[in-house]
């Protein structure tokens, strides 16, 4: 990754701030949604490293700075994005303007960008700021972008940004003055300014996301760093004011113990390049969390499940069709089918998918099934039967389940199309050797989601590179898990994995049963309940 040393002001510079959640996501999804608008990280602009008032600093830091050439930004970008304000309408997850748009309405896409801001200043202490920010008018970009500003007409205000600190109205007020320099001509404005400029004075946080301890011996710590400049987007926050809330399965009318958090599954999308037109497969679909967020993103939605009953739901009102209705979006296709005999169930003259996202079953919430039966002899279904009979089943390993999915992916994606699928994985797995693969797909991204002291799961981002080879099938199958039964048995087994794990540790006999007593109370309760209403 090329880097620049310094923050130049020939150069147009844009700060960007991420959410303190899925923090592995953070730069896959930031390049993937560049990607949509041809843009590359080190090709088209470069990353600046950040200032700091201490050497190194071993936490997380939850901004990134990102320089273009100015020529470049301006072919690229509308620079002068007054009146354009980030929309909470779902037009800002699917659309994708080619023409020229501002960066704002780029990274307004990425669901875990905070905000951004054009960066007119920055520096390890307040005072290098100030100073660097003085100098914005010596560079040909700081010179137009400064200008961009001074029209009589616009109105402005300086925020005061603090992390784990206060001050008081004196001493931000005191703050502001500090650039009082920049002799910004139209009227302050404190609701719906035309400019908002943002002080951020940025601190260290732990693992968790909290700002470390500011008061030290009754004097205030120096902050990590300080920056100063303009957002972009008209809004300081994003992700706020229910841009995101508007999606979540609390407000969905059709829900299953299995659904995809909105916010991850909004991610997953964002990694598989899903736009406007994108033809997207779920081969797992059931209650269609994934898919319903691919038609956010403007996809042409098909899934498949081998649960007639899942694709059905629980009445008209209740089922994956009312939920993409509630959104006001376009009708999926939704059919019974078994991934295990995908290559059966359909004709294979040439691939049709752009993207295939899913969350394959692994057995902790749900096992996995596909077509068949343990009994030697197999009963004819009488005619009269036939409409509304519901196919036996039979347990589907997960070494089969990852298999057979990265098989129909090599398949069916159109060259350059995405794979983005969820495995779990325990504390012994190990990325390079137990991940499978296929000689057709390479990994693009490998994000970790953290969710017990034992148990994770991977989201894993793959990208056909290579024709399929039909009479070559059982060899692909064959060479999936690199280390074989071995690296298979660490994504099988996961529920009974974490019992043994849970019961290792101290107290677990009274914790379960005191788990077991409460469900029978449950269960009596509801009994009572029942017996109420007959």
């Amino acid at each position: 990754m090329e880097h620049h040393s310094e923050i130049s002001h020939n150069r147009y510079n844009v700060l960007i701030e991420f959410a303190h959640i899925h923090l592995e996501f953070q730069r896959p999804e930031l390049e993937s949604v560049l990607s949509l608008h041809d843009i590359a990280i080190g090709r088209d602009c470069i990353e600046v490293p950040l200032p700091s008032s201490i050497p190194t600093v071993e936490n997380y830091r939850p901004f990134l700075i990102l320089s273009f050439d100015y020529h470049y930004a301006k072919e690229k970008f509308n620079l002068d994005d007054d009146g354009y304000v980030i929309q909470s309408d779902m037009s800002r997850f699917s659309k994708i303007d080619r023409t020229k748009p501002t960066i704002a309405s780029v990274l307004s896409r990425c669901t875990l960008i905070r905000s951004a801001i054009e960066l007119w200043g920055a520096g390890p202490s307040f005072d290098s700021c100030v100073e660097h920010a003085r100098q914005l008018s010596s560079g040909c970009a700081g010179r137009i972008t400064l200008e961009n500003c001074m029209k009589l007409s616009s109105s402005w205000k300086i925020t005061i940004h603090t992390l784990g600190t206060k001050f008081n109205r004196e001493e931000q007020n005191d703050m502001r003055m500090k650039f009082a320099f920049f002799n910004l001509p139209g009227k302050v404005q404190m609701v719906n300014p035309t400019n908002e400029f943002l002080l951020i004075r940025e601190v260290e946080l732990d693992p968790k996301g909290t700002p470390l301890s500011q008061e030290r011996d009754n004097f205030l710590s120096p902050p990590l760093a300080v920056y100063y400049g303009r957002v972009l987007g008209g809004i300081r926050d994003w992700r706020g004011n229910g841009r995101l809330d508007q999606f979540s399965l609390k407000k969905r009318s059709y829900l299953g113990p299995t659904s995809m958090d909105a916010e991850l599954s909004l991610i997953m999308t964002n990694l598989g390049l899903v736009r406007n037109g994108s033809f997207c497969f779920d081969p797992f679909v059931g209650t269609g969390s994934i898919l319903l967020t691919c038609g956010l993103r403007g996809g042409y939605c098909v899934g498949t499940d081998i649960d007639i009953r899942v694709l059905r739901g629980r009445s008209d009102e209740e089922n994956v069709l009312s939920n993409f209705k509630q959104f006001r979006l376009n009708r999926p296709d939704l059919i019974r089918s078994d991934n295990a005999l995908y290559h059966r169930h359909y004709r294979m003259n040439k691939p049709i998918y752009d993207v295939i996202v899913t969350d394959p079953p692994y057995g902790i919430r749900a096992g996995a099934r596909k077509s068949g039966t343990k009994e030697e002899k197999i009963r004819a279904i009488p005619e009269d039967r036939r409409h509304d009979h519901i196919a036996q089943t039979k347990v589907y390993p997960v070494s089969d389940v990852m298999g057979d999915l990265l098989d129909v992916s090599a398949r069916t994606l159109v060259m350059g199309g995405r794979l983005v699928y969820i495995i779990p994985s325990m504390r012994d797995f190990d990325v390079e050797k137990d991940l499978p693969n296929h000689e057709c797909l390479e990994i693009a991204h490998v994000c970790y989601q953290p969710l017990q002291t034992e148990l994770g799961r991977r989201v894993v981002v793959m990208k056909k590179v290579k024709e399929y080879d039909p009479s070559l099938r059982e060899s692909y199958l064959s060479s999936v898990w690199i280390n074989g039964p071995e690296s298979a048995e660490k994504c099988a087994n996961i529920r009974e994995r974490l019992l043994e794990a849970a019961k290792l540790k101290p107290g677990y006999e009274e914790k379960a049963a005191y788990r077991k007593k409460r469900r029978q109370i449950t269960r009596e309760e509801k009994k009572k309940q029942r017996a109420k209403h007959v």
